[in-house]
């Protein structure tokens, strides 16, 4: 790959990277005074109806933009673009209905699973986002294909602005209009399709921008696609982007419907049981936002990987892989080590208690297993390959289903947190024994692994000596701001040494340093900038 193209393709992280922080950000943000305001219980409303929604943006965020921004990616010219954009277009307008046909008529049902009849109407209010899957998808993909990725970023954040503003409404009318759990939970995922409403319009206005009319699809009356191995494709392929985009969302799925009614059966009154869950959906926010950069990274490098497969330059292309796993491997591993180590602060501080500190501090290391698995998975995808990877996330799910009921029986929701990172374990190494060994020797180049491992160690050692020297020298923290503040230095100070560490022990190459953000400053400081590259 060209430099040139090579920058160009950071770049493009970085602007989905910043809008992608932003919107984590506003969903990790507006989840605080909800929480505070409505309580566990009626958090816990709210997020057992969450992965519905969150199933749907995945579809019109990440697993189908990326899929037709392959597509895209692909074509030699503008008459065949135009025809596979308005035969996925079909595919995605039946798929949707399908969708909200399905959530919306088997409400009563969905919600006597989940343990919780009362959940019909919120179910019935987030089926409606589904809906917006077709338009959102198609701008976003084509956009994203042509490595145009700032219409993707705008639409995202006006998208989570409006999302927030009616949440927090919502939360309003929960304390000034004695709204029920229920009711506000609706209120609150009526947002979703207002900030979906705003997205789809926010592109066209990119499309006539850009393009000077509108894309010429069917937006009214979807047809039939004429393309076989089109549909094939898109089930496949978009399928599996969408599985691996969405797999903590499936796993969140697959806790609405096991841990109350495994915490039921174990003892708990059905109450308390809601308030558990409430508890442990406390940390879906904070492994979002630390999977920020690899999802930005995911949606950058793919439609470049399969321009290198075509192109047939496979040497460029295992050059290439292996700079996203090591970055998203370092990224993402460092991410989720430190929030480990800062969750009894952050949850108190964001939270108002400690209540399940260690549940959740074994439930941010997803964000490492997360992140590696969307990178292997993004890697197979480019190349066509995608057997493995569809039994990869069998096996994963499978595992998830088998040890949520019984790890939560006996366990309670720490067992639920075991259980996800044992079924991400499951599908990181399937992954990886389906991936070649020139990809997979990115650990061993230059003792990458071992060198990472000693950052992160280091890193996380430092942390909690500090934060154990205070506590036994100023006692316990006993406020909230407090704990923000401390939680905000923790940050600070483990990016530091973490960085520090990774410049010392020449973890990246200046090569690769210098694609990063900031890459050709940390250098500067680190006083490597004139080491041989």
């Amino acid at each position: 790959m060209a430099r040139n193209q090579m920058k160009t393709m950071m770049e493009g992280a970085v602007v989905l990277t910043v809008a992608s922080f932003i919107a984590k950000l506003l969903s990790a943000i507006y989840r605080v005074p909800f929480q505070n305001i409505v309580g566990d219980e009626g958090f816990y409303v709210y997020q057992q109806v969450y992965p519905i929604y969150g199933i749907a943006m995945t579809f019109a965020l990440t697993g189908f933009p990326q899929f037709l921004s392959k597509l895209v990616a692909e074509q030699t010219s503008p008459k065949e673009k135009q025809r596979i954009l308005n035969d996925s277009y079909s595919l995605l307008c039946w798929c949707a209905l399908a969708l909200w046909g399905f959530t919306f008529f088997f409400s009563r049902g969905l919600a006597s699973s989940m343990g919780d009849p009362a959940l019909v109407m919120v179910i019935r209010v987030a089926s409606f986002t589904f809906l917006l899957m077709p338009v959102l998808s198609l701008y976003r993909g084509l956009f994203q294909g042509e490595l145009l990725m700032v219409p993707t970023a705008v639409s995202q954040v006006i998208e989570q602005l409006l999302r927030v503003g009616i949440i927090l409404l919502s939360a309003t009318g929960f304390t000034y209009f004695s709204l029920t759990i229920y009711q506000t939970g609706a209120f609150a995922m009526a947002g979703a399709f207002v900030g979906g409403v705003a997205a789809w319009l926010v592109l066209l206005y990119y499309d006539r921008k850009i393009y000077g009319i509108h894309l010429r699809v069917r937006l009214l009356a979807p047809g039939l696609p004429k393309e076989k191995w089109l549909i094939r494709r898109f089930f496949v392929e978009g399928g599996l982007v969408s599985i691996y985009s969405g797999m903590l969302i499936l796993f969140q799925l697959v806790d609405s419907f096991l841990i109350v009614n495994s915490l039921t059966r174990s003892g708990l009154i059905e109450q308390s049981a809601k308030v558990a869950k409430g508890v442990y959906d406390r940390g879906q926010p904070l492994v979002q936002l630390g999977l920020v950069v690899a999802t930005a990274l995911s949606a950058t490098f793919l439609p470049a990987l399969t321009k290198l497969i075509v192109q047939k330059n496979k040497k460029q292309f295992v050059n290439s892989a292996k700079i996203y796993l090591r970055f998203t491997t370092a990224i993402a591993g460092a991410a989720s080590c430190g929030l480990a180590v800062l969750m009894p602060y952050l949850n108190f501080a964001l939270f108002k208690d400690s209540s399940g500190n260690l549940t959740l501090m074994v439930f941010v290391f997803a964000v490492g297993l997360m992140a590696e698995i969307q990178a292997y998975q993004s890697i197979a995808q480019s190349q066509g390959s995608f057997l493995p990877a569809l039994k990869a996330a069998g096996v994963g799910l499978g595992i998830k289903l088998l040890a949520t009921g019984i790890l939560t029986f006996y366990l309670g929701t720490f067992g639920a947190s075991l259980s996800t990172l044992l079924g991400l374990i499951g599908v990181l190494l399937y992954l990886i024994r389906a991936e070649s060994k020139s990809i997979n020797d990115f650990r061993k180049d230059r003792h990458f692994a071992w060198k990472l491992l000693s950052c992160i160690l280091l890193m996380a050692t430092i942390l909690a000596v500090f934060f154990i020297g205070f506590t036994l020298v100023l006692g316990p923290v006993k406020s909230r701001t407090m704990a923000l503040g401390l939680s905000l230095f923790g940050v600070l100070l483990g990016a530091s040494i973490f960085v520090k560490a990774a410049v010392t022990l020449r973890l990246f190459t200046i090569r690769e340093w210098l694609l990063l953000p900031f890459g050709k400053k940390i250098l500067r400081i680190g006083g490597k900038s004139n080491e041989n590259r």
